[in-house]
């Protein structure tokens, strides 16, 4: 919001208060006001999904562990997850969900695999966002340069 001449922006974080900042010339302003445009990038349902489902540190640490391992049942999982069976048995199913693990049944037993091209939204999702920052500071080292002159 622009109050007297200056921009004022008001963050909120997830663990803390709102933080207010206020700038005040018109470099500052330009600056924050194209990031807080450029920002407003909208991420498919699959992409949420996927972010979601990593965001938690033990699902990612099962999908890590399937990564590196290669496939295992639910019960080598379990003894070096720290959480019970049932627990990991739902983290594998929201990774199930999002395409990050394949089960397959043998018997009594269900062995997990990891699926790395389900991770191609994530990588693709970086690699547009170190776009997206770059051409930013990219404009921002133009803009240092002419009030320099």
């Amino acid at each position: 919001m622009v109050v007297d001449g200056s921009l004022t922006v008001v963050h909120k974080g997830q663990n803390r208060g709102a933080r207010i900042f206020r700038f005040t010339s018109i470099a500052e302003r330009l600056l924050m006001q194209s990031i807080a445009n450029g920002l407003l990038i909208s991420m498919p349902d699959t992409h949420d999904t996927l972010f979601r489902s990593l965001a938690d540190p033990t699902r990612r640490a099962i999908f890590e562990r399937l990564c590196r391992d290669g496939e295992l049942t639910v019960g080598a999982i379990t003894a070096k997850a720290g959480v019970s069976q049932p627990a990991v048995s739902k983290h594998l199913g929201v990774l199930k969900q999002a395409g990050l693990v394949r089960d397959r049944h043998e018997g009594r037993q269900t062995h997990y695999s990891a699926q790395l091209k389900a991770l191609a939204p994530l990588v693709d999702w970086t690699n547009q966002m170190a776009g997206f920052w770059e051409n930013r500071f990219d404009h921002l080292e133009d803009l240092l340069k002419r009030m320099d002159q």
